[in-house]
């Protein structure tokens, strides 16, 4: 997976008009890397920047299943399911003078073509397509997943524990869930590369349990073009599960 060049924001427009969607989160994988900040940053368009923990810039994998997945209002069984998968970093940015935190997303890919045809129109953002192969018997889950255009492949195979591994700069499970319940808003590319769309995701409730990692594969962060040897390792993984949610516009960045 290559990074995708974005220019630089300039302007603000009105919110991207987005119904609000709803539906049930039924499993929601972070898998969290730790990056060098001066190798991450270049990826970056203006005006993120970094959200750093322990002098790390955090970035990684949300790997989603989603069920019922409708305009709100609409009755349950009409929603749409998918499997989804985003590459993401953890960043700030000014709004209107005020700092706010959310994520920055390179690239989303999913194993529906109903959202990958909305895509910018019901859904802010551009998703490409992928296969999911996936094997969830709670505790333990795999997913293999290859973008149609070949440039994503990911694997990821881990069981439910109870702590976060010794290795984390993570102190405990609750300063690790803090930090990115912080980051609802996410911002992508859109299908022309000209702004960047928002979207903010809303749960009722918020729950995370670590996932312990047996193995992890990732086409894209374990590419040493873009992050050299010694300038990223893999963190930790959190899992959540069986969560009402609903997404809702929040903007855009014209590019």
């Amino acid at each position: 997976m290559q990074v995708p060049t974005i220019s630089v924001p300039t302007i603000s427009l009105p919110p991207f008009q987005m119904p609000a969607i709803q539906g049930t989160l039924r499993r929601r994988i972070l898998a969290n890397y730790l990056v060098e900040p001066q190798v991450m940053q270049r990826y970056l368009p203006p005006p993120f920047q970094l959200k750093l923990h322990q002098g790390f810039a955090v970035a990684g994998l949300c790997l989603i299943r989603l069920e019922h997945v409708r305009p709100r209002g609409i009755p349950e069984f009409i929603g749409l399911s998918s499997e989804n998968a985003a590459h993401r970093v953890a960043v700030t940015f000014q709004e209107n003078g005020v700092q706010k935190e959310g994520v920055f997303i390179w690239r989303r890919d999913t194993n529906s073509q109903v959202h990958e045809w909305l895509g910018g129109h019901l859904f802010p953002g551009d998703y490409q397509h992928a296969t999911f192969e996936v094997q969830d018997q709670d505790p333990s889950i795999a997913l293999n997943i290859l973008s149609q255009d070949q440039q994503v492949k990911i694997f990821l195979k881990g069981q439910v524990q109870t702590h976060l591994p010794e290795t984390s700069v993570f102190a405990d499970l609750q300063t690790s869930s803090a930090f990115f319940e912080a980051g609802s808003v996410g911002y992508s590319p859109d299908r022309q590369g000209q702004k960047l769309d928002a979207m903010e995701l809303k749960t009722r409730g918020w729950e995370v349990h670590p996932l312990g990692i047996e193995h992890i594969r990732s086409s894209f962060f374990d590419n040493q073009d873009l992050f050299p040897a010694g300038s990223i390792r893999f963190d930790h993984a959190l899992i959540m599960r069986d969560l009402e949610h609903e997404w809702h516009g929040a903007g855009e960045l014209r590019v």
